[in-house]
């Protein structure tokens, strides 16, 4: 079996057998090209090498690899007439001459190096040993390339790591010599492209929150969030607790993600038709009803019977930072189910700590936060794309929502439905007009005086960046990575400490009981039992390619309910020793279904699923028939996780 490139590297090293190079192949430093002389790039970026060459010297091997534009013939050829060269030197003069004897690659150009390389300027229309063996070098070269991911040309690889910043000759000197600010951004994009990363910082800010409860600093520790902090102006101040800033404002950039992804998935994604829909709704609806009734069920009457909402959330980060763990293990089709569930969930989430675990309602300062709705409404149908105005709105919405009494995240969750989205760009018009603007911008480089684009080509610039990406979209990339990454753990942070004091379980024991109960076993059966009733009520179908067995196992994963369900558990107990107990039900639930779902997923038998796929089409299973089956599912699985890792 052929192992996986991870993403982003190079899915070989430089070779001086196999590869065109320049210098020594075991110098310091590697910077291979995946590049095309007909890509106009390509060409520019060659001085750029050139100049990044002459800076290091010895210290960098640089390797050209082969990667024509598709459907262009003369690109194809001229990849081709270079293989003809007999020798590294007439090669590279080839190569030189392609890149740079006129402004783009012609038919001349290709007659001029044909002549030089002695060979037939028709090279093309012939069957020779020496095409053939051009032919399958320029093959390997592209095979490498889609291995290696490469989608554009150029793309450089800088000591195998594929490198994705600006191509001068100053930003490449700075990867290749890896100056701190690039280790530090290659480090920061790497570990954010990794599936589990915000899982991971999620439980390290936990762990640092119980060890800073349970350590001689906590007096300290608790006192730091206890801190007012606030605005004044003359009599006028607005002051909190950082605790409070960090659950009620802070929280409120994860809540305006959750409204963004909500309606991403509302309108272009798996909740857009009612058919890929039916199923994750249904089984999320599930996921919330089952819970809530276990744990009014198995909790005595009194104040903690207003904590049914705890074991109705999912901690998405956590669920699937665990499914990327698992890889190939889990079918993309469940990965796709879950997030969608999930989205799902977010949305019964909202609804519940808006309506059920909000303070006193205040209706004049309500009245100003719908005077604020309409205002958002109107910005976003006069199609005005600005984030500016619709933040410092947000910021008013937010303070009225505060003020009238219902939780202030949820003033997150509206900005996000009025943040608007617009049609596609048209990107080839947007290239052209950049490409002719930066083209004409170039032609005055080393004029006196001149240092770098003008201010109106800037702007103009500025302007077709901003038409490239939606608002909605574009505040979605950013404040997403805030929200995973800094906003989650603040939270965890502040809220996850708990002391580990056996006194703690004294009298809780059934609001304890009923936490876990509703996690562990209500959130997987609503889930399995409200799927299994719309698949068989014909309202939805399970896709073939994960089993019953898996889908348990998504529905156990879902269990963990960690940043949710301890949110929900502080507005529900004001008191500090019922908090505790429901932070230390949470943790011990999440737990254990984070174990249970990964060992019915981890150890969910392959025969199964093809067993189930073969029954779903009334077929009888054989020997013969499970093998194949078992090929094409596994070359199957193999494609989407490949898809998957390039998305």
């Amino acid at each position: 079996m052929q192992l996986m490139i991870p993403p982003g590297r190079l899915d070989r090293p430089v070779d001086q057998e196999t590869d065109h190079v320049l210098g020594a192949v075991d110098a310091e430093i590697s910077l291979v090209e995946y590049g095309s002389y007909a890509c106009p790039h390509c060409r520019a970026a060659n001085e750029r090498i050139a100049q990044a060459r002459d800076q290091l010297g010895n210290r960098v091997c640089y390797a050209f690899r082969h990667k024509p534009l598709a459907d262009n013939s003369i690109s194809f050829r001229a990849a081709e007439l270079a293989e003809h060269a007999q020798t590294p030197e007439a090669f590279w003069s080839a190569h030189i001459k392609l890149m740079t004897r006129s402004m783009q690659l012609t038919e001349d150009d290709l007659v001029a190096v044909a002549a030089d390389l002695g060979v037939s300027a028709d090279f093309a229309l012939g069957n020779s040993d020496a095409l053939r063996r051009a032919r399958a070098r320029v093959e390997a070269d592209v095979a490498s390339a889609r291995a290696s991911g490469v989608r554009i040309t150029p793309t450089f690889y800088i000591n195998r790591r594929r490198y994705d910043g600006p191509w001068d000759e100053s930003s490449l000197v700075d990867a290749m010599l890896g100056t701190l600010g690039h280790r530090v951004r290659t480090a920061a994009l790497e570990f954010a492209s990794w599936g589990p990363s915000a899982g991971i910082l999620l439980v390290l800010a936990t762990l640092t929150a119980i060890v800073m409860t349970n350590s001689p600093i906590r007096p300290a520790f608790e006192a730091l969030w206890r801190q007012e902090l606030g605005v004044s102006l003359g009599e006028a101040a607005f002051q909190m607790p950082i605790l409070r800033w960090v659950n009620d404002g802070l929280l409120t950039v994860f809540f305006l993600v959750v409204g963004l992804e909500v309606k991403r998935e509302m309108t272009v994604g798996h909740l857009a038709s009612r058919r890929s829909a039916a199923l994750p709704i249904a089984a999320a609806l599930g996921g919330m009803v089952v819970p809530a009734l276990l744990y009014a069920l198995v909790i005595p009457a009194g104040p903690w019977s207003h904590g049914w909402g705890i074991p109705m959330a999912t901690d998405t980060a956590f669920a699937i930072a665990l499914i990327a763990v698992m890889g190939a293990r889990v079918p993309v089709g469940l990965r796709i189910f879950l997030t969608a569930a999930a989205i799902v969930d977010d949305i019964g989430a909202i609804v519940v700590v808006a309506v059920f675990y909000s303070g006193d309602i205040q209706l004049g300062y309500l009245a100003a936060a719908a005077a604020v709705v309409v205002a958002l409404a109107l910005l976003s149908r006069s199609k005005v794309y600005l984030l500016s105005p619709y933040a410092l709105l947000g910021v008013a919405l937010w303070a009225f929502v505060y003020a009238g009494g219902l939780h202030a995240t949820v003033a997150g969750v509206v900005l996000a439905l009025f943040v608007p989205t617009r049609p596609p760009a048209n990107l080839a018009a947007l290239i052209t007009q950049a490409s002719t603007i930066i083209a004409s911008e170039a032609q005055h480089e080393g004029e006196v005086l001149r240092h770098g684009p003008s201010t109106p080509a800037l702007h103009a610039l500025e302007a077709i960046y901003d038409r490239l990406e939606s608002p909605a979209d574009r505040l979605l990339r950013h404040a997403g990575a805030r929200s995973s990454y800094a906003v989650l753990p603040i939270f965890a942070l502040a809220n996850a400490g708990v002391a580990i004091n056996p006194g703690v379980f004294v009298g809780h024991n059934w609001l304890m009981a009923a936490i876990i109960a509703g996690l562990t076993i209500g959130k997987p059966v609503g889930i399995f039992l409200a799927a299994a009733a719309a698949v068989r009520a014909d309202i939805a179908v399970k896709p073939a390619e994960y089993t019953w067995r898996q889908l348990a196992g998504a529905g156990s994963l879902a269990g963990i309910g960690f940043t949710m369900s301890l949110f929900i558990a502080g507005q529900a107990f004001p008191s500090a020793t019922d908090f505790s107990a429901a932070k230390i039900a949470v943790f011990a639930a999440s737990i254990l279904s984070a174990v249970v779902g990964i060992a019915l997923l981890w150890g969910a038998p392959r025969q199964e699923l093809i067993e189930e796929a073969l029954q779903s089409t009334g077929m009888q299973v054989s020997k013969s028939a499970g093998a194949y089956a078992e090929s094409r599912i596994f070359l199957d699985d193999s494609s989407h996780e490949n898809e998957s890792r390039s998305r």
